[in-house]
């Protein structure tokens, strides 16, 4: 008994040994030399994590300090929990529109909610291996919405690269409510912010061509910030962050205790959770993916899903929003020599310490610097070649699906666009499959100079049959003189419910018209389905042949 109980206890300890962080593996044979690079790495990667936090923090309609709360937290969390060496997790542009649109209507009490649902959606798809499954969502969808994001994100960011000033109570919210204040404010435009702008989106262009070492944007948030303090007459047509924020230095104060969870509000919600779920999901692997080609590893999918949502979980309850891994930060991080866990949690300790000695600084970044980092973080989320490669050489069902998912993007948002892609992609999957099947009928002459009788008649069924193809079945004719149906399934390789019904239909109509049904070569999955409806049984085992020459010879046709 005691034996047992030992057994017992070891099953039960590796049941979620799929869930082991990658820290713990790669620690074991961890060396000083390694935690050097570590260190260079998390403190490369926290420089150009500092501007990038605020930017999208900005963009995402909250206040600027909640993109620092998020790197730290959400950071240290993956890197702590993840499946990844080498993954840097934290805002991102793809959160953007739906975290500003959450906050418009429904206050940070709803983003909160919201971003803790999504985190525990993500626990659940980790514990429950949904990390292969992420790879079902077409990259057309992907493509779609993410090139609708960065559009959104740009359209945003035109009325502080332009300096312009909105009539008071106008808060425009959806992209096309931005376009049409933006236009009715072009009245306001300053020449200062466009100046400041411009020089710092030249640099951020031109300057990782001339240096490769120190983050372009560290160098368009320190121009900009000096061309205001000391250039005569900028100041006056420029704001800064600190004019239009509070920047706090310190520690996040939370303060959960009037907050209205309601099963209603979880309920409103928990679309908009779903889809920061996926999103999350959705970016972290394609960014351990490309961290795996970087430093020849292989990631642990599920331990990463459920490393993030706990890191979202933490993000909000450390005051800040929903994050994700983040595929340029990753990047860097590996190019600079992480190679390691460590590296990113060095990238959240580096950023807590600028929390709490340096934040004050922040202030001085000007509104135009910010606008012209997210300028090129939407081009360079845009994948604007791939969408034209898709263009170019999909099908068309495909790059409808890409248009339909951009164009709703940009003028709703995620969670209909998502939903509307997904639909259409599977509609038209189900066409496409359901063309492929066919039901070929053969010829009285058969190979080997075999006649085959006007009394028998064969049939060749080739392609998935489900509910979208189901009617094929009904392509199988018979007349008064036919006394066998043979069935030839070789290439069936998918048998529904919906099809069954059909093949029980006609079946039925073969017996009462005295005709012999014979099935011949099926394969394992519709074997399985006929088996667990009872149809072998009715038709009779002795009616299913392993081959077409034996099912021939229950017709009695000799074959040698």
């Amino acid at each position: 008994m005691y034996y047992v109980g030992v057994k017992m206890k070891k099953s039960k300890a590796s049941t979620f040994h799929y869930l082991k962080p990658k820290l713990f593996s790669v620690m074991k044979n961890y060396s000083s030399q390694q935690l050097l690079k570590d260190l260079i790495a998390g403190v490369i990667v926290a420089v150009i994590a500092l501007p990038l936090s605020i930017a999208l923090a900005i963009a995402s309609g909250v206040e600027p300090a909640c993109g620092i709360y998020t790197a730290i937290a959400a950071g240290f969390i993956v890197s702590f929990l993840g499946g990844s060496r080498v993954q840097i997790a934290g805002p991102t542009a793809a959160f953007a529109t739906i975290v500003a649109g959450i906050v418009a209507t429904e206050g940070m009490e709803g983003l909160f909610i919201a971003t803790v649902l999504a985190g525990i959606i993500l626990i659940f798809m980790g514990i429950f291996k949904f990390g292969a499954l992420i790879k079902y969502i077409p990259h057309t969808i992907t493509t779609g919405f993410t090139a609708g994001i960065a559009v959104t994100i740009l359209v945003g960011q035109i009325k502080d690269f332009l300096g312009l000033k909105y009539v008071a109570g106008v808060k425009p919210i959806e992209t096309i409510e931005k376009i049409e204040a933006n236009i009715d404010a072009i009245g306001t435009f300053s020449w200062q912010a466009l100046l400041v702008g411009a020089v710092c989106l030249l640099i951020l262009i031109v300057y990782p061509k001339i240096e490769k070492r120190i983050p372009p944007s560290l160098v368009a948030v320190l121009a900009g910030a000096l061309m205001v303090k000391f250039i005569p007459g900028l100041d006056s047509g420029v704001n800064t962050i600190g004019e239009l924020y509070d920047i706090p230095m310190g520690l996040p104060k939370v303060d959960l205790s009037g907050m209205d969870i309601s099963l209603d509000k979880i309920s409103a919600l928990l679309p908009n959770a779903f889809v920061i779920a996926v999103l999350a999901a959705i970016e972290s692997l394609l960014s351990c993916v490309v961290a795996d080609n970087m430093v020849n590893s292989r990631h642990n999918s599920n331990a990463e899903l459920v490393a993030q949502g706990v890191a979202n979980i933490g993000s909000v309850f450390f005051g800040g929003i929903p994050a994700t891994g983040a595929i340029a930060r990753t990047a860097a991080n590996a190019k600079n020599g992480g190679r390691t866990p460590v590296a990113g949690m060095v990238h959240s300790v580096v950023l807590l310490l600028v929390l709490l000695f340096l934040m004050p600084y922040a202030g001085l970044i000007p509104m135009p610097t910010i606008a012209a980092i997210l300028f090129v973080v939407a081009y360079n989320m845009s994948e604007w070649k791939r969408a034209r490669h898709i263009i170019k050489t999909a099908p068309k069902s495909d790059i409808a699906v890409m248009i339909v998912t951009f164009v709703l993007t940009v003028i709703f948002d995620l969670v209909v666009a998502i939903e509307v892609g997904m639909i259409m992609a599977v509609v038209l999957f189900m066409k496409r499959m359901s063309d492929k099947t066919e039901v070929t009928v053969w010829d009285n002459d058969i190979e080997d100079g075999i006649h085959l009788p006007g009394h028998i008649k064969v049939f060749e069924v080739n392609g998935p049959l489900f509910f979208g193809s189901a009617e094929k079945i009904y392509e199988i004719l018979i007349d008064e003189k036919t006394e066998y149906v043979i069935i030839r399934m070789r290439g069936v390789t998918a048998l529904d419910s919906t099809a069954m019904n059909t093949l029980e239909a006609l079946f039925k109509t073969c017996k009462k018209r005295n005709i012999r049904m014979i099935f011949s070569h099926v394969n394992e999955q519709p074997m399985k389905a006929m088996r667990k409806v009872g149809f072998v049984k009715t038709v009779g085992e002795e009616n299913f042949a392993k081959h077409i020459n034996d099912a021939l010879r229950l017709t009695g046709i000799n074959i040698v």
